[in-house]
């Protein structure tokens, strides 16, 4: 963690040296753009499987698919899935002007995750498959962590009804999410 942290740190001193330097008028080229842009993915890669392996992180959702493939763009800081050790909560708020369930125009399930699985392809995909007990509900989680960056899916089938839905977003580790709670069920 804390090399991926000092290489950040790194490429950005690099950068503002270069930029002190007289180079600051010189543009960089569309390679140098594309490696550095390359290693901080890899390195938000390497962070995010790490959150994932320490069951700590947070899945800020910006987008997301309905069981018969309508797609709405939504508020990251409130859809989510947040995993906590044993515990998770899987919150979805659309921005409509009904309440919902948890006072946001969604729903939201806290409870204990039982069935933490990962696995990889050969691909260096990350998937990891988990199910959430609340008080009222459940649901099984299929989580997928793309090679390279911290940008992951989840499907959340709730066990009480067939309403699939796959949120699009980030994976971060807790201490660098922003999200709001709502009421939970």
């Amino acid at each position: 963690m804390r090399t991926i942290i000092t290489f950040i740190m790194f490429v950005a001193a690099a950068y503002a040296a270069m930029a002190q330097n007289g180079t600051q008028d010189r543009k960089l080229s569309k390679k140098e753009r594309k490696l550095m842009e390359a290693r901080i993915d890899s390195a938000l890669n390497a962070e995010a499987v790490q959150a994932i392996n320490d069951t700590a992180f947070t899945i800020e959702a910006d987008k997301v698919e309905f069981k018969r493939g309508y797609t709405a763009h939504v508020t990251a800081s409130t859809n989510f899935v947040a995993v906590s050790g044993s515990n998770a909560i899987v919150q979805v708020a659309f921005n409509v002007p009904v309440s919902g369930f948890n006072g946001l125009g969604g729903i939201t399930l806290e409870g204990i995750v039982t069935g933490y699985k990962v696995t990889s392809d050969k691909k260096g995909n990350t998937y990891v498959r988990l199910n959430v007990s609340g008080k009222g509900i459940s649901a099984q989680l299929f989580i997928s962590l793309w090679k390279d960056a911290n940008k992951a899916t989840v499907s959340i089938q709730p066990n009480f009804n067939s309403n699939k839905l796959t949120l699009s977003g980030m994976l971060w580790k807790p201490e660098r999410s922003n999200i709001f709670k709502g009421t939970t069920f």
